[in-house]
């Protein structure tokens, strides 16, 4: 059994020895244990500086990229290299690295495909009431969307079994923890979580400047991907709107043409009638819309199952034709 903890990095050269020392060389029922970093485009010494601390895998981005395709090309990495469990985890050692035996024993006891680290966020000191309250709403709304449970959706603590690791892929350019969590929550992988503890990060985030920004590309994330799996349901709610308005405005178009040919009600409902059929109308289109998507999504599903079928056999050749080596 290998385990590799894979560190994406970019810029830390004064928190990236501290988080690889503190990764344990030793678990019960893990024979192999070794660290890859992620150098996503870093201008200091965090490459040399990882090396020396004892990195065993180091994959360099030339340019910076982003968290999110620094995650994936970790993932990647991990798989080519071996790898039967796969933790990642943040380079400025908010997570302790003494957690990880407890994050992955789900997996070693074949109870979980993913576990992630719950900081357990309603509790720390150092996070604002606005902060908690965010974290708060936000995983709910997540939770729904991937239909999990799992408290703390945004931790970037968490550890992937092989098969997890190869049933998600990250396809957005801002973060990949709630695009891979409600891929596996679709995917009906068995996600876990544990609590967790974690450090004092003192510096300011570099996945975004400010609370509203990481809100709107944090929404823009969870909206595009529940719509990519739930196509039907998202036109659907979008149709409903339009559908119930319409169907209101024509039943009232209906109640004013019976009671003025019938009982001589002095009323008018041409404009019922006419916004009525218009929203009945753009509704019913919106609602044609989720059905082609949704029929598109059963043409995506296979698309996915056959890039699962393809990384796997690349991943199996790869691990039993060559030795790893670095990225």
């Amino acid at each position: 059994m290998k385990l590799i903890v894979q560190i994406p990095a970019l810029n830390e050269e004064d928190h990236i020895a501290e988080v690889i020392r503190h990764v344990p060389r030793s678990i019960p029922g893990i024979e192999v244990v070794e660290v890859l970093v992620i150098n996503d485009g870093s201008i200091d010494n965090t490459v040399a500086i990882a090396k020396a601390a004892g990195a065993d895998h180091i994959v360099s981005h030339t340019a910076r990229r982003g968290l999110a395709y620094a995650y994936q090309t970790g993932i990647d990495t991990c798989l080519r290299l071996g790898a039967d469990i796969i933790v990642n985890t943040d380079a400025d050692h908010q997570y302790p690295g003494d957690e990880i035996p407890r994050l992955v024993a789900p997996i070693l006891a074949k109870k979980a495909d993913m576990v992630v680290g719950d900081r357990q966020v309603q509790q720390l000191e150092h996070f604002s009431p606005i902060k908690k309250f965010l974290q708060y709403v936000g995983s709910g709304v997540v939770r729904w969307a991937s239909g999990t449970d799992v408290p703390d959706t945004v931790s970037g603590f968490r550890a992937l079994s092989r098969e997890a690791a190869l049933r998600t892929f990250v396809t957005s350019d801002f973060s990949y923890t709630i695009e891979v969590l409600i891929q596996a929550g679709k995917r009906k992988l068995a996600i876990h979580h544990v609590p967790i503890r974690t450090n004092i990060v003192t510096r300011q985030s570099r996945l975004f400047t400010n609370n509203w920004n990481f809100i709107k590309r944090q929404a823009a994330t969870i909206a595009r991907t529940y719509a990519t799996y739930e196509p039907l349901k998202s036109f659907s709610y979008l149709a409903t709107p339009f559908l119930l308005a319409g169907l209101i405005l024509l039943g009232r178009a209906a109640y004013v043409y019976v009671g003025r040919n019938f009982f001589g009600l002095e009323a008018t409902n041409d404009q019922a009638l006419s916004v009525g059929s218009t929203a009945l109308i753009i509704g019913f289109i919106i609602f044609l819309f989720g059905v082609i998507a949704d029929r598109i999504g059963g043409l995506r599903r296979v698309e996915e199952e056959v890039l699962y079928r393809l990384r796997r056999a690349e991943i199996e050749r790869i691990t039993h034709t060559s030795p790893s080596e670095d990225a």
